[in-house]
């Protein structure tokens, strides 16, 4: 029993690490947007503007990387999105690992299916919808 309580620690960590993390950066990133009046290559303006075309599909995620060690706002604030979509989806990871240690295969299989259904939208799905 104590095996079970163990994991719950680690899922509930993971999951108020991964929330905390991805708010200081989202929040960090607002702030040098503000600071800065945008972010390069885009004005503040460009980037409250409904009718922008600024979006996910314009913005890579080697463009994050570079971005983020140059302080870009946006930057931060897509870094901060992808660790708040990734915390759940450590807790299905995690998820996999209880199961096949408990030696519940049934759940074992149907986590392994949720993991790769996730990992399928993620980064399948978007390279087929244009």
């Amino acid at each position: 029993m104590r095996e079970m309580v163990e994991f719950e620690d680690v899922i509930g960590w993971a999951l108020r690490i991964g929330v905390i993390i991805s708010a200081i950066l989202i929040i960090f990133g607002f702030a040098l947007l503000i600071i800065h009046n945008g972010a390069y290559p885009y004005t503040l303006n460009q980037l409250i503007n409904p009718k922008s075309n600024i979006n996910t599909k314009t913005i890579g995620f080697n463009s994050i990387i570079s971005g983020i060690m140059s302080f870009n706002g946006l930057d931060l604030i897509m870094l901060g999105l992808v660790v708040l979509i990734a915390t759940p989806v450590l807790r299905v990871f995690i998820g996999i690992i209880q199961f096949a240690r408990e030696k519940d295969y049934l759940y074992t299989i149907i986590t392994i299916i949720v993991f790769f259904n996730l990992m399928f939208a993620i980064f399948i799905i978007p390279h087929i919808v244009k």
